[in-house]
């Protein structure tokens, strides 16, 4: 809960399962998702003492490509949802890519073809929960993102925005719709698919009986998108990146979409009174997760926290290189058989070196992914905001501004995506004047400049450049 200044003044969450039936494979349960985020939404009620009748408005923001199907007439989901890591898909893209479509698919929706996004993930459950695809033709079944399932459970309406809608590789940038000929492409009933709406401005009222009064809903956004928002990105050419489960890097290009290459993506930001903001983005798969993964894969310390203490115990990696491709690699290699690999490990190597290569593998991620959006954009950048889960971490955001070569500054309040979906709702429901107020509503909190020479920058990214290559194509069998 945000108030007029746009301060946090109350927050709640609760954790959700990640479920893996089989190798590359990642699920959550609708329903869970639901009830977590209704839990967490009456927990800030009562924690700030508000009643509904005094909130001005809800904004959701969202996982953007995982996929959720379920009943309309029940409102029950089919299966869990096809989270937006899971890797099913992949071959199934490939064929795709040897059909020859990349050009097709990339020039309608700004989106390379991969297992990422939620048009494949569809298709899947269409093809594999018996009779949907029957169910499916006769207008029985929704499909949605993670917004729109939580929006029909909280008013009963079946819509989307344009930033999430950007994100299933079913929606045309330069329409504004969803694109027949994809629909066609991926065999999806254009029944199945949810209405657009702006990102900012009143779409509907929640149920009355689920907060004691009916909430105007007045935003909705992909959790990236509202993050950039969140930051103040508001002029083209400013960047954030938000470092959460995964990491993801977005610049504000303006107007119109950029005519990115193949190894980034083209997304709506945003989309207010008919207008769309245009961003580039490359988007990390294991950030985050990669430090999960350590803690509970691994078990190498007991809580996420103790991999920073050790990781500063030393002065580097002593030589040791960890490449987090667990789910393959993103931007901009796009490489889903690519795999996890820890390289230049020795008899002298200790669980402190490797954690310390875990964070530098985060932040070499990021350089990949800023260069590739440099060359893109032709804009250089000077900064770099940082917000998500990781910015709290001192040391990565040092490691980060060392193998960037740039200032990484880091917001007092780094839980911007959520600030930007509040900021997108107060918009939409006249509670802020309009983007100058909003933009007031930033703050630094700590500014990481470079530490290190730039002769020191160009040879650590050779080796993880050299590792990457390794790394590359390993479970393709």
């Amino acid at each position: 809960m945000f108030d007029q200044h746009g301060a946090m003044v109350g927050s709640a969450q609760h954790p959700i399962r990640q479920i893996f039936p089989q190798s590359g494979w990642v699920e959550h349960d609708p329903r869970e998702l639901w009830q977590t985020q209704l839990s967490a939404a009456r927990e800030v009620l009562a924690q700030c003492r508000v009643s509904a009748s005094q909130v001005r408005a809800i904004g959701v923001t969202n996982q953007r490509e995982t996929t959720v199907l379920w009943d309309r007439a029940t409102g029950l989901p089919l299966m869990n949802a096809i989270v937006w890591q899971d890797r099913r898909t992949a071959d199934y893209c490939g064929q795709l890519r040897e059909l020859g479509y990349a050009n097709l698919i990339a020039e309608k929706t700004g989106l390379v073809i991969d297992a990422y996004f939620s048009a494949s993930k569809l298709r899947w459950m269409l093809d594999h929960v018996p009779g949907a695809r029957q169910r499916a033709s006769r207008g029985e079944l929704a499909f949605g993102t993670v917004d729109s399932w939580l929006l029909y459970k909280l008013t009963g309406a079946h819509v989307t925005d344009a930033s999430n809608a950007s994100r299933t590789m079913l929606y045309n940038l330069h329409t504004q719709q969803w694109d027949p000929d994809l629909l066609a492409l991926f065999d999806i009933p254009p029944s199945l698919l949810p209405a657009l709406v702006d990102s900012s401005g009143v779409i509907g009222h929640s149920h009355a009986e689920l907060f004691d009064a009916a909430i105007p809903i007045a935003a909705i956004a992909g959790d990236q998108q509202a993050a950039t928002f969140g930051q103040a990105c508001l002029q083209p050419g400013s960047s954030k990146n938000t470092i959460g489960t995964g990491s993801f890097l977005l610049m504000n290009t303006g107007s119109r979409p950029p005519a990115s290459p193949h190894a980034l993506l083209s997304t709506v930001g945003w989309c207010i009174e008919g207008h769309s903001t245009h961003l580039i983005e490359g988007s990390v798969f294991m950030a985050g997760a990669t430090l999960q993964w350590m803690q509970q894969g691994l078990g190498l310390v007991q809580e996420i926290g103790q991999i920073e203490q050790l990781a500063m115990s030393v002065d580097d990696a002593d030589g040791v290189v960890l490449v987090p491709a667990f789910s393959g690699l993103g931007a901009p290699h796009w490489d889903p058989y690519a795999r996890g690999t820890i390289l230049g490990l020795h008899r002298g190597t200790t669980r402190q070196h490797i954690a310390r290569a875990a964070l530098d593998g985060i932040a070499y991620q990021t350089v990949d992914v800023l260069r590739a959006i440099e060359a893109a954009s032709g804009i250089p950048l000077r900064e770099l905001r940082v917000d998500g889960g990781g910015a709290r971490s001192n040391l990565l955001m040092q490691l980060l501004a060392d193998a960037l070569g740039i200032p990484v500054l880091r917001p007092a309040n780094i839980e911007t995506t959520a600030l930007g979906i509040a900021q997108l709702a107060g918009l939409g429901a006249g509670f802020w004047s309009g983007l100058k107020e909003i933009e007031s509503h930033w703050q630094a909190d700590a500014c990481f400049t470079p530490a290190i020479s730039m002769d020191q920058r160009k040879r650590a990214l050779a080796q993880w450049q050299e590792a990457v290559r390794r790394c590359a194509n390993w479970a393709n069998h």
